[in-house]
């Protein structure tokens, strides 16, 4: 049997003895008449980065066929900023390899996300997820290797304070129940996540824990396993979507702002990427981080500037980014460091049988390292637009690759684990800096659109509107406008407190 389908927490993958990827309308339609499903969902991400729904019941086969083959039609203008009125009108199209049981209808219901269509029947060119596809194809293209990414979903939730076994100020790092409340929150989280599709590493309390006004604060992170790009970003749209279902259900409060008050941790979305070659990666060569990898970094310090305009998406994600508080603010990259950009984590190169050593096997045994090694990038957050995100990721690579001088650019933007040892001091002084508000994001984004529009990926509707709406939100001097006026950081926080 294929060791994807033993044992299987997703109901589809057991039911059905194939995996998403293979999926087919029968298999859906067959599934749902035998599990007595009598309600279908469609759902598709919309500008401001959350699931919209669109519910049918399942009155017959012969409607439900209809609406698995012809999808239905929805208002373009209403979902996006940059589609006129005028020409508005599209179709939603279910993906049936995202098909998953709803785990909080009360009638039986499945879900499917969607892809947008336009009157001709063509995918829609300024749709986010058709963007992200049009990004790996051109990778492909160019570099000859596939993509894959994975996400560090972190997100704080929040309770009445019973001042029972409190957890310390900002020392909530994989602290353990009682001294956290929500752990049997989070893991109930992880299993209903990966029922509906979610391949989940882990999850653990992160850093962050505070009490303000009579509130707990309390941060935690569940980390994916690394996936095909497209399908890792409907992972973590879905994850959103069952973390703040679940955490409504059991009474609580919760957010992915990327801020919420000064001097606490604020909530990264860090995304973990790795370049492969068929099913082998191309990470590492000779125990060291290959051309390949050095590669794709460079054109991660080339957009940097720019994927801000993707991945910190409001005034509040600039309040994260700001020294001595594990976030980035230079360009540059560097072994495991969590100050930097883009950090080159723990990757099992090593030699040395671990688990033989902590468990006293014979040393003779067969013993090869798993190939697990990804770079992290470490600027964006849970504003982020994950399939723009994820789509300029996947294009800064392969400019990377493109790029005469990429192994150039990448020495030139190393610092080594120590990056404020007065050694690397030259090096910190001829780095750039991140943007430090949204409207420096959309100047990099304008500056720098022709490397997102090149091969036909962003549509110049799509640039057009990200860089309007950056603007819009006239923060060129919010820093020196928070130093007045002190309550304007927290008018800003409850604004977009619900972002993503």
């Amino acid at each position: 049997m294929n060791a994807l389908l033993e044992y299987n927490i997703n109901p589809l993958v057991e039911a059905l003895g194939k995996t998403p990827d293979k999926f087919t309308r029968k298999d859906i339609v067959d599934y749902i008449i035998k599990n007595g499903i009598r309600i279908v969902n469609f759902r598709y991400i919309a500008a401001d980065g959350r699931l919209k729904t669109l519910n049918f019941p399942v009155s017959s086969r012969q409607y439900l066929e209809q609406i698995l083959t012809y999808g239905e039609r929805v208002d373009g203008s209403s979902l996006f900023h940059y589609i006129s009125a005028g020409s508005s009108d599209l179709y939603v199209i279910p993906r049936f390899s995202t098909a998953y049981v709803d785990p909080f209808a009360e009638i039986p219901t499945l879900g499917m996300l969607c892809s947008y269509f336009t009157k001709d029947g063509l995918p829609l060119e300024s749709s986010p997820e058709y963007t992200l596809k049009k990004a790996h194809e051109a990778f492909k293209r160019v570099t000859g290797y596939t993509f894959e990414a994975m996400g560090e979903l972190e997100f704080y939730l929040i309770y009445d304070d019973d001042n029972c076994f409190p957890a310390e100020n900002q020392r909530g790092y994989h602290e353990s129940s009682p001294f956290v409340k929500t752990e049997a929150f989070r893991t109930e989280a992880m299993k209903l996540i990966s029922q509906v599709g979610g391949n989940i590493k882990y999850a653990h309390s992160e850093v962050g824990n505070f009490t303000l006004d009579g509130k707990v604060y309390e941060q935690n992170e569940i980390e994916f396993l690394v996936s095909p790009v497209e399908s890792a970003a409907d992972q973590l749209v879905m994850a959103k979507w069952i973390l703040r279902s679940l955490a409504y259900q059991w009474g609580l409060d919760i957010t992915f702002a990327p801020k919420i008050t000064e001097g606490k941790a604020g909530s990264g979305l860090h995304f973990h990427t790795r370049i492969m070659n068929g099913e082998k990666s191309v990470m590492i060569t000779d125990g060291r981080l290959s051309d390949c990898a050095r590669k794709a970094i460079a054109g991660y310090m080339k957009c940097a500037s720019s994927l801000t305009a993707f991945g910190n998406t409001n005034p509040t994600s600039y309040f994260r980014l700001v020294p001595h508080q594990e976030a980035p603010t230079s360009i540059c990259w560097g072994d495991r460091n969590r100050s930097v950009l883009v950090r080159v984590p723990l990757g099992w190169t090593g030699e040395n049988d671990m688990s033989a050593i902590a468990n006293g096997f014979e040393q003779d045994r067969n013993f090869e390292m798993p190939d697990k090694q990804t770079v992290e990038l470490r600027s964006a957050d849970g504003s982020a637009d994950i399939y723009l995100m994820l789509a300029g990721l996947v294009t800064a690579a392969r400019i990377g690759f493109q790029m005469p001088d990429a192994l150039d650019v990448a020495a030139r933007t190393y610092v080594d684990v120590n990056i404020h040892d007065k050694k690397n001091e030259s090096t910190l002084n001829s780095l750039d800096s991140l943007p430090s508000s949204c409207a420096q994001s959309a100047q990099a984004l304008e500056d720098n659109r022709e490397l997102y529009e090149a091969e036909g990926i962003f549509s110049p509707e799509m640039i057009d509107g990200i860089i309007g709406r950056l603007r819009s939100y006239n923060d060129a001097d919010i820093r020196e406008e928070i130093a007045k006026d002190k309550d304007l950081m927290g008018d800003l926080v409850k604004k977009y407190y619900y972002c993503g």
